[in-house]
């Protein structure tokens, strides 16, 4: 949650996307473990669906088949759903990444390790110094992003619907006559 705090502060229009790994693991600790494995299939046909479309079907779906028994566990889904299913405004190539919150923890992971060894990094300075060095070191096993040509549009403002360009924001201009 800080993370998204410090981020709005600098970038006040940034939307939020929602952890599913973190929210299925929430969901399911509101459900019996006998509910685990239709309440599993039921959560994939949401976080996997092909559009945002059959994404808020599938929630139908789970909230009218767990809703009744598991009104909690649902409302985990139903009251963040605009959060979790903002990856569909963004390219399809990079759903993979914006669903889970892995590449930024991944990230943190080695610097965390570290400190928890060493009992933390001392000052300031020298856990600022620590992390950068951890973290530049780490970066050369990072997972590329998938449509790296499309940050650049995204960045830019494009819109994205179901995970295909709309409209690129040069396009408002009437090209020139010869």
């Amino acid at each position: 949650l800080g993370f998204w705090g410090a981020l709005r502060e600098v970038f006040p229009a940034t939307r939020e996307q929602r952890c599913w790994f973190h929210k299925i693991a929430g969901v399911l600790g509101a459900m019996p473990r006998s509910a685990h494995p239709g309440a599993k299939k039921a959560l994939a046909e949401i976080w996997n669906a092909e559009d945002r479309r059959y994404a808020l079907d599938a929630v139908r779906a789970f909230e009218a088949t767990y809703g009744a028994k598991f009104a909690k566990a649902v409302s985990k889904i139903t009251d963040d759903l605009d959060e979790l299913l903002e990856f569909y405004d963004y390219p399809a190539e990079h759903w993979q990444h914006l669903r889970t919150t892995n590449p930024i923890e991944s990230t943190f992971a080695t610097v965390r390790h570290r400190t928890k060894i060493t009992k933390g990094p001392g000052s300031r300075a020298a856990g600022l110094a620590m992390a950068f060095k951890l973290i530049e070191a780490a970066q050369d096993r990072w997972r590329a992003v998938n449509g790296p040509h499309l940050v650049a549009l995204v960045r830019a403002g494009a819109t994205f619907t179901g995970g295909q360009l709309v409209e690129r924001p040069d396009d408002h201009h009437q090209p020139e006559a010869a």
